[in-house]
């Protein structure tokens, strides 16, 4: 099963969807804010594509972190920020066929749907 995984009011989301809705693929869209997010997914994330790649470090969620946390940022603490807030995540995370695609690029999509 595909699931696409983030919020829905994010232009990257929605050119994803839109993608794979032009491209009849069956996916599941998983609302961060809704439907939250399982520690045990983030974690096979981060094992699989590393904290740096999900930690979304240009958003507005980023920028209200205290200057003191951002400068130990760790692993560990990137986890925690993200759990409490899925938004600190780069959006979208596409799993499909136990691999995992951070962000939305047409070519990366069409590589891993072929």
């Amino acid at each position: 099963m595909t699931i696409l995984y983030g919020i829905p009011n994010c232009d990257t989301v929605r050119k994803a969807r839109k993608w794979l809705v032009a491209h009849n693929i069956d996916y599941h869209f998983h609302d961060f804010r809704k439907e939250g997010l399982p520690a045990n997914r983030l974690r096979k994330w981060v094992a699989a594509v590393g904290w740096e790649a999900l930690l979304n470090r240009r958003g507005l969620g980023w920028r209200k972190i205290p200057e003191t946390e951002k400068a130990g940022i760790n692993q560990g603490a990137a986890i925690k920020l993200m759990l409490a807030d899925p938004t600190l995540i780069k959006r979208p995370v596409l799993e499909h066929a136990s691999q995992f695609q951070v962000g939305f690029s047409e070519a990366a999509y069409q590589q891993l749907f072929n």
